[in-house]
């Protein structure tokens, strides 16, 4: 789906909805970056207990009995299948402590392994790992072998309980151009050490980058978010390409984990972005929202941590 097209469908969502209430802005914590490349992560440990979502949109018979299935739903990436489409995996449990591989497909409504993907992002299947503490934070991007078998590379992960997000676009069947982000939930066995989340502030900093966000948004409508990247005190303008623009977001729920994905406004055009990155946000329920920004500079990705605050 284009840029273009993904800007109308969210003023269309915006132009409609009804909720009237206000967000407040804050950054808290730091990140950490790893080299340059698609399967780039972030890990930092910091925690909040997660609790089940409170709606299922999905039928018994679709979700039962699946391991590292969670049945609930809230239409947030919270479900292993919606819409025909289904995310499948043989794995409940990762190994702690060092890199592996998580194999996953995703079936279509004839129960099939689908093979054919659109490319967004320049990639044709976007891959989230965070732990229930919302930390561990890794987003990478699989290969997929000619039967529809994905393998993503995951760096290594601390003990706990994680959440693996699968985001794509089916180019062909009843699923064609649209979005879909189904999730599974994985074991990592060991002791789980956890910190209470950091006080919210309203910048973070990471690898000598300072990133501030603002914005006026309202639960379940879609309204412009601005990220500052500044160092030193001074502007930063030399932003790389990342993944067609000049950075990436994502935001997880406290608690259920509910995925966001949002969606940028700047493109890219040479190795001169920033300081300032626009994204359009959009936020399905209130609480804490933790986003991860990632963008890259002289060739390294950086991944700075920021909680939003959603009333």
């Amino acid at each position: 789906m284009s840029k273009a097209l993904r800007t109308t469908r969210h003023a269309l969502v915006a132009a409609v909805a009804t909720a009237a209430l206000s967000v407040t802005l804050t950054a808290c914590g730091s990140g950490s970056s790893s080299g340059s490349g698609s399967g780039s992560g972030h890990t930092s440990p910091m925690p909040g207990a997660p609790s089940p979502s409170a709606s299922a949109s999905a039928s018994a018979g679709d979700m039962a009995a699946m391991p590292g299935m969670n049945t609930a739903d809230t239409g947030n990436g919270l479900a292993a299948a919606k819409g025909g489409y289904r995310m499948t995996s043989s794995a409940t449990t990762l190994a702690a402590g060092k890199a592996t591989g998580y194999r996953f497909a995703v079936t279509g409504p004839d129960g099939k392994p689908v093979t054919g993907f659109a490319v967004e992002q320049t990639q044709r299947m976007h891959f989230y790992a965070v732990r229930s503490d919302l930390t561990g934070f890794q987003h990478v991007h699989p290969a997929m072998a000619k039967d529809g078998t994905w393998t993503a590379p995951l760096a290594a992960l601390e003990p706990g309980t994680w959440r693996l997000y699968a985001s794509f676009i089916p180019d062909s069947g009843s699923g064609k151009g649209k979005d879909f982000v189904l999730s599974r939930t994985v074991k990592v066995p060991g002791m789980a050490m956890t910190t209470p989340l950091a006080k919210a502030s309203g910048t973070t900093t990471v690898d000598g980058y300072t990133v501030a966000v603002k914005g006026a948004l309202m639960v379940g409508m879609a309204h412009q978010l601005t990220a500052t990247v500044t160092k030193d005190g001074k502007p930063v303008t030399d932003l790389q390409p990342y993944l067609d623009t000049y950075a990436h977001l994502t935001a997880f729920h406290q608690g259920d984990l509910a995925f966001a994905h949002l969606h940028p406004q700047t493109e890219a055009d040479g190795d001169h972005g920033g300081p300032a990155l626009t994204f359009h946000a959009e936020f399905a329920q209130s609480g804490n929202w933790r986003l991860f920004l990632q963008f890259r500079t002289a060739g390294r990705l950086h991944t700075a941590a920021l909680t939003l605050h959603v009333d």
